[in-house]
């Protein structure tokens, strides 16, 4: 049979043996056996009564496991049987952990590159791969236990406590712990935004901790400034039966510089801060602050982050890690940190992707889409609200001789420029080479004058002003976009600072979260402006308008940023920031770029020549890619930035890197040594020496390029040289457009009008034959048609309930967005009798939708006209009384009389004196005629 490789089995001895003693072993012959050298002892070539076996563990003297070493590339999946019978196999004279009726309990099988673990006392013994070797502190502490964690799991976990708890998050808990009692190693949870996610997942780190005795959880979070919120759960958890905080019986900790304390059952940390623990490298505070649903959006390199085993950190150091927000990092740059660790993995999202699936092994243990969630009202679902400028849809031409504004990116000023030819600009440069005040007003403008007014149209207006303007979070393009939005909004409102602030990077860790919970409660704070700080995860309740003044063309990151918008609240939390709200039932998704009508993509890795901005590769260097192709592109950029930069910026630039590296260095030696270190000849000749090999794998390559790269990159840690190289590479003059903008589109979506008009219809068709109110007004004749408010009022609270979510008020907009010619006037939200009008249009009993009030005059006009009679001025004023109580409440009856208004002039009895033994009658024809 024809070897797998050219390296052999003893080749692959000493990689084993390399890796055992990282671990902590003490590797021995047989022939100078010594025990307790150590705590733990690996014995080669141990003889059995069935064969030498190639490895013998030992804890305290006493036998406790089998290494079974295998030649690089063999197929390890049958190796298994040889490893059970060494541990079944006699030794003379050698104490055992366990009886002689059975097998010792700790099993490997290895390569050089591959290791399978498994422990016999588990209830179903079942190999898995791990990352390297366990520690024999490790071994000691599980044969002093009397059961296994599997074991536990799958025997020692209590009925859940179901009080605290909502069915999604009993079903997700539920999911999870069958998951782990099968013994499979990852399991995937969606949960919408704001169903409790996290309070499900700390439910389970108690049970995990209390009843299955898991030594350590990882809680991975998206964002550093979310392991704040996390912590803040695990703080406020309320243990059931006991009364005590969670944090009373555990240790929680957020993940700093100085690592993990040894009697932290709970550490919470980013993925990017546990990279840097496993790997010793630098990371930056505001690396660690940005989600990984931005800036792994694209990425240069294909690989995963290198991961080398430290013992600081073993692969046993958790046993479960539940990771919040799977973003596609988690699969893709990110996944060796995962898979280093031998620990259980828990995924919670609310957006999967079929990769996500994928990287879970297809366990989605737990359903709960956002619709489940707004039918349950544990969300509230979105309008879409859509504002299209001239300038944000066509961009602008400016005429040749024209005086116009330039402004320097990075110093910010301004001069004072003719243009020599015509300057034609298209939308995708606004905010980015062309700024356009105007457009930014104008949108804000339309957000205020149409947007609030239509779609908060019961809210309460004092001289043309909105009292108490939604909490309304705006998503822009950059920070410097954030400052120009936030001058535009206070102008335009005409508010103070309070009124509007920024909530980015750019403000400081502190500042930032010190605002986002003044934006929760803040009263006067109504409008936050941000790039991607609030994007995910943070939890704003009353927030009531969600705007987007930039596109995203991540789906997953696109739902996320919409997710910030749907969490409940209740209405006296919600009126201690909006006195006049009437409840959340629903926020508004404001479309200002057309994020809603273009195609949403999962990002995909790009592996040649990617197109990734210099900011995001930066990024990533920060975080710890090393990859010799990210450190090239990085070099190609900043050799041609250098061109570019006039002789201040560059003294500027230059005097940055000085400082960060305590030594003169200019960019443009900076860039050389990138591209020069990254050549291909180097990097082969680097890894060969590096690998003893003469044909060195890409893995080879990089490994052996890791070293200099971390040197290379040391200027880049600096946050504040990132900055100023993305500002300085950027086109340093920015055209000022003063073209004054106009709103050329504000209005709902189409394809909601559209959609909201079908399910109106469906209803209809549905309950035609049901509810009392449609039967009368389908089948009667309008001479004896009768209609009662309780009816309506019926009829009204079956239209909003699932499936339909519908209230009449905004069908009616609905249909004035698509039939506009048809629609005359939009009557008052409260009334509910324009069911009956809509009734009437939707089933071509009337060819014009008009308000109730509106048919019930014309008609009352028409049925004075036809009477035989004329009526006393007394007379007329009571029918006219009569008419408005029909067109308020779709019927009049005698009993309506002891009510206002009609009590107030003599009810009942002056009725009476004023149409004696016609009132009855008369009333009669009023109701079935002037409803027809």
């Amino acid at each position: 049979m024809t070897p797998p490789t050219d390296i052999d089995e003893a080749k692959t001895r000493e990689k084993i043996d390399a890796k055992l003693e990282a671990a902590g072993w003490v590797i021995q012959d047989k022939k100078k056996i010594n025990l307790f050298e150590k705590l733990g002892v690996a014995v080669r070539e141990m003889d059995t009564d069935t064969g030498p076996a190639d490895y013998m563990l030992f804890i305290e003297g006493k036998a406790c496991g089998i290494v079974e070493a295998k030649r690089e590339g063999t197929e390890l999946g049958g190796v298994a049987e040889q490893s059970a019978r060494y541990a079944s196999s006699t030794v003379k004279f050698i104490e055992r952990w366990v009886p002689d009726d059975q097998p010792l309990p700790f099993l490997y099988e290895s390569t050089n590159h591959e290791i399978r673990f498994r422990d016999e006392r588990d209830p179903h013994p079942r190999s898995r791969f791990v990352f390297h070797f366990h520690k024999p502190e490790t071994f000691k502490v599980w044969l002093e236990e009397s059961d296994t964690l599997r074991d536990r799991l799958q025997n020692d976990l209590p009925e859940l406590n179901t009080e605290p708890l909502r069915l999604c998050q009993i079903d997700a808990i539920h999911g999870i712990e069958k998951s782990l009692k099968a013994g499979k190693p990852r399991a995937l949870l969606q949960m919408a935004t704001g169903s409790g996610k996290t309070y499900a997942a700390v439910t389970q780190v108690y049970r995990l901790a209390k009843f299955a005795k898991a030594k350590r959880v990882l809680f991975l979070v998206d964002r550093g400034n979310l392991g704040t919120n996390a912590k803040d759960e695990f703080e406020q958890f309320v243990i059931p039966h006991d009364g005590r905080k969670f944090t009373q019986h555990y240790n929680v900790n957020i993940l700093g510089r100085a690592g993990i304390p040894d009697a932290t059952k709970v550490t919470i940390s980013t993925i990017q801060r546990m990279y840097s623990q496993l790997t010793g490298q630098e990371l930056d505070d505001e690396a660690d602050e940005h989600s990984g649903f931005e800036i792994e959006g694209s990425t240069i390199s294909k690989e995963p982050r290198p991961v080398a085993y430290n013992p600081g950190i073993p692969i046993e150091e958790f046993d479960v890690i539940i990771i919040d927000e799977c973003h596609r990092s988690i699969y893709n740059l990110w996944r060796q940190v995962l898979e280093y660790f031998d620990a259980f993995l828990i995924g919670l999202t609310a957006t999967p992707t079929k990769k996500t699936i994928g990287f879970f092994n297809q366990n989605l243990v737990s359903e709960y889409t956002h619709e489940d969630a707004v039918v349950d009202k544990v969300n509230v679902g979105y309008d879409i609200y859509r504002i299209k400028t001239e300038l944000t849809e066509q961009g602008n031409t400016i005429e040749a001789g024209a005086a116009v504004q330039i402004r320097d990116r990075l110093t910010k000023e301004k001069r004072l420029e003719i243009l020599d030819d015509e300057e034609k600009w298209l939308a995708n440069r606004l905010d980015r080479s062309v700024l356009a005040p105007n457009q930014i007003r104008t949108v804000i403008q339309a957000y205020k004058d149409s947007c609030l007014k239509e779609c908060f149209p019961e809210r309460k207006f004092e001289n043309g002003k909105m009292t108490w303007v939604p909490k309304t979070l705006i998503f822009a393009k950059d920070d410097d976009h954030c400052d120009r939005i936030v001058d535009a909004v206070r102008e335009v409102f005409d508010e103070g600072n309070a009124f509007c602030k920024k909530i980015t990077y750019k403000i400081g860790k502190r500042e930032a979260e010190e605002a986002i919970k003044a934006f929760r409660t803040d009263p006067q704070y109504r409008i936050s402006v941000t790039v991607d700080m609030i994007a995910t995860g943070t939890d704003i309740k009353p927030l009531e308008c969600v705007m987007f003044m930039r596109d995203v063309k991540s789906q997953s990151y696109y739902e996320q940023m919409k997710g910030r918008g749907t969490r409940v609240i209740s209405l006296d939390e919600l009126h201690k920031v909006t006195p006049d709200a009437p409840g959340k039932s629903r926020f508004v998704l404001v479309d200002c770029v057309g994020v809603t009508e273009t195609d949403k993509t999962e990002t995909k890795s790009l592996e040649t020549k990617p197109s990734v901005s210099t900011a995001k590769l930066m990024e990533q260097i920060a975080r710890g890619d090393r990859n010799s192709e990210t450190l090239r592109a990085l070099g190609n950029r900043l050799i041609r930035l250098d061109l570019k930069l006039n002789d201040q910026q560059r003294k500027h630039v230059n005097s940055v890197i000085n400082e960060t590296l305590g030594i003169s260095k200019p960019l443009a030696l900076i860039a050389g040594e990138l591209i020069h270190a990254t050549n291909e000849e180097p990097l082969i000749e680097a890894a060969k020496i590096h690998a003893k090999t003469e044909e060195p794998t890409e893995k080879d390559i990089q490994a052996a390029f890791k070293p200099k790269a971390d040197i290379l990159i040391k200027p880049f840690h600096n946050p504040d040289l990132r900055e100023l190289v993305e500002e300085l590479r950027k086109n340093t003059d920015q055209l000022i457009d003063e073209t004054p903008d106009k709103p050329i589109y504000t209005g709902y979506d189409i394809e909601r009008a559209k959609g909201m008009i079908n399910n109106w219809q469906q209803f209809i068709q549905d309950h035609k034959n049901e509810l009392d109110a449609i039967q009368l007004i389908y089948q009667q004749p309008y001479q004896t048609r009768h209609l009662s408010y309780e009816q309506i009022e019926k009829l009204a609270e079956e239209i909003q309930q699932p499936p339909y979510n519908l209230a009449p008020i905004e069908v009616w907009k609905a249909y004035e967005q698509l039939e506009k010619n048809k629609v005359k006037g939009v009557p008052p939200k409260e009334l509910l009798t324009n069911i009956v009008s809509l009734i009437r249009f939707s089933t071509g009993l009337s060819d014009v939708l008009e308000p109730f009030t509106e048919l019930v005059n014309n008609r009352f006009d028409n049925w004075l006209k036809q009477q035989d009679k004329a009526f006393q001025s007394d007379q007329l004023d009571w029918l006219n009384k009569i008419k408005e109580q029909i067109a308020q409440n779709a019927e009049m009856t005698v009993d309506d009389f002891n009510y206002i208004p009609f009590n107030q002039e003599g009810g009942l009895l002056r009725a009476r004196e004023l149409f004696g033994k016609e009132l009855e009658p008369l009333i009669n024809e009023l109701n079935g005629y002037l409803i027809a």
